[in-house]
């Protein structure tokens, strides 16, 4: 099977490209440097090309507060690129993987989230990216949109190592303690990926590390986990605050939690919970080091 990804060089990306890699698939990595998704010929010529079975869609414009303000591009990379790369795929007939994001709700429901919930997106990131699965869904005849929630891993910055980091500098942690989601380890996503697009289960699935947490909870959790690993006590006290304490550019749903009901309907293996995750993560980050 050859697979094309795009953001290749992203925090999931890497670690997508490295799994699927040790599996003996085909992979070409794409880049911004390499393919420019804004460009409907460059999609199309490289597509072509390569010929891939699966294109898994990576690449996207993240920088959520600063999406408030630059609208044009932020609508150019999630949705005119994803229509771009969806057009190419038909072309050749692959199935198309889209990441999305927990930021199409608008975060008011009481419970978790499952994949049929009516979206309403309030950030400028949240539309564009919501503006992306309806290109797909109207588009790709073979989709999976796969909404993911507070992803880190070994590759580029993350809430994980921006703790640890204020961790060894600072005695006291302000920490957002009114917004819940779900952790997501981006090697535990990619096996989640390697499984899926290897079916023709389609449709929109909502895959994250199961259980759920506020950011409080995570940093403390991040704390003593990474204690224990490193025997190392982080002399640092974490305090919950409001989000109105921390005012952002762009709104942050108040409830991330996605319920896994496509998972669990379609017989496929649930993610791990998210605690698991974050000692796999901090384990190979703290003991044999990363970028």
């Amino acid at each position: 099977m050859k697979i094309l990804v795009t953001g290749a060089a992203g925090q999931l990306g890497r670690d997508v490209v490295a799994l699927f890699e040790q599996q003996s698939f085909a992979v070409l990595p794409c880049d911004r440097k390499s393919l420019d998704i804004t460009d409907s010929d460059a999609c199309l010529k490289r597509v072509e090309e390569f010929r891939p079975d699966v294109i898994i869609h990576c690449a996207a414009y993240t920088a959520v507060d600063q999406a408030e303000t630059d609208i044009n591009l932020a609508y150019e990379v999630n949705a005119v690129g994803t229509r771009n790369l969806v057009v190419a795929a038909e072309e050749v007939g692959a199935k198309f993987g889209y990441i999305s994001t927990d930021y199409v709700f608008d975060g008011q429901s009481t419970k978790g989230y499952h994949e049929y919930d009516n979206t309403n997106p309030q950030s400028i990131y949240g539309k564009s990216k919501r503006a992306g699965e309806v290109l797909v869904q109207s588009l790709s005849s073979a989709y999976f949109i796969v909404r993911t929630s507070w992803v880190y891993g070994l590759h580029g910055n993350n809430f994980v190592k921006t703790m640890l980091r204020l961790g060894q500098d600072k005695q006291i942690l302000n920490v957002v303690d009114d917004q819940k989601g779900s952790p997501t380890y981006t090697v535990d996503l990619a096996k989640f990926l390697l499984e899926l697009v290897q079916t023709e289960k389609y449709g929109i699935y909502h895959a994250s590390n199961s259980g759920e947490c506020t950011w409080y909870e995570f940093a403390k959790a991040i704390f003593a986990e990474a204690g224990s690993i490193s025997n190392k006590e982080y002399n640092v006290q974490v305090i919950p605050c409001t989000s109105e304490e921390f005012p952002r550019p762009a709104p942050r749903p108040a409830n991330s939690v996605m319920e896994h009901l496509s998972i669990r309907t379609n017989g496929l293996q649930d993610m791990r919970h998210w605690r698991e995750g974050l000692k796999a993560f901090l384990q190979e980050y703290l003991v044999n080091g990363s970028d």
